[in-house]
């Protein structure tokens, strides 16, 4: 396993921070960044900073208060950076999802952000 680099644990921390990481979670991302995410049940595409917040905003609608994500792999090469998650949490389908978030990076910043769920992911099965 690689080492997590800073600007990956950082999106991670700030992420999990919900709300009260916002401005953290938006010094993550370039401002032209695109974020391409499933977590609405369809696969959508933000771009911009502004609009991966406003993507961000909508989670926090609906927070999971005992939530706690674990990096299970990372994976690094130049600017790509991909990172195996599992996501614990009492209200997802058998206490857990897992996933793999695909960074691209410029200058220190996120660029390109594409999240993908496991198969089986949320349902307690194993991925």
């Amino acid at each position: 396993m690689t080492d997590v680099p800073r600007e990956v644990s950082n999106f991670f921390l700030a992420m999990q921070a919900g709300k009260t990481g916002a401005a953290a979670l938006a010094a993550c991302f370039d401002d032209e960044a695109v974020y391409v995410e499933p977590f609405s049940g369809t696969l959508r595409r933000h771009e911009g900073k502004q609009a991966i917040m406003r993507a961000m905003q909508e989670g926090w609608e609906f927070p999971m208060p005992d939530r706690h994500i674990t990096i299970d792999t990372v994976k690094a090469a130049g600017a790509e950076i991909s990172v195996a998650w599992t996501c614990y949490a009492s209200v997802l389908p058998g206490g857990r999802g897992s996933g793999v978030n695909r960074f691209r990076m410029r200058d220190g910043l996120i660029v390109s952000l594409e999240t993908t769920l496991r198969e089986g992911s949320g349902n307690g099965e194993d991925s």
